[in-house]
């Protein structure tokens, strides 16, 4: 697994939006973030010239505009963050995990349902390879 960049929870929203849009402008990052966070234009082309610094995204020129693309994969970055925060605060046990976060949080009967599948298709999975 290649070495992800730290991002911070407020790059992180930057992340999101592009995540979510594929390609974006540095003014349509600003005008989403301007309308849900308190930041103004200043901070949050610095937080985007970090992310480009860092690696997390890579841009082009296009006239006067910069288009921003993301250089790591969503998926990979919430897997690695969600490896890291288990191994380091549950000692990489998931068990562990869930039993704390079902003691705190009551779950709907969708929400079980669905926790029932994941294992269920997990477990198929599992089987499969070790046949």
């Amino acid at each position: 697994m290649k070495k992800l960049p730290q991002i911070s929870e407020a790059e992180f929203e930057v992340m999101r939006i592009v995540w979510d849009q594929g390609t974006v402008s540095t003014n349509e990052i600003t005008d989403q973030l301007v309308q849900s966070t308190d930041w103004s234009p200043k901070t949050i082309q610095t937080l985007i010239r970090r992310l480009v610094t860092k690696g997390a995204l890579t841009y082009k020129k296009k006239g006067r505009m910069f288009v921003y693309t993301a250089a790591v994969e969503e998926d990979e970055y919430l897997r690695s963050k969600t490896s890291s925060f288990v191994e380091h605060y549950f000692s990489g046990n998931i068990s562990a995990l869930v039993s704390s976060y079902l003691e705190s949080t009551a779950l709907s009967a969708e929400d079980i349902e669905s926790l029932r599948s994941l294992l269920s298709e997990a477990g198929k999975n599992l089987t499969g390879t070790q046949k």
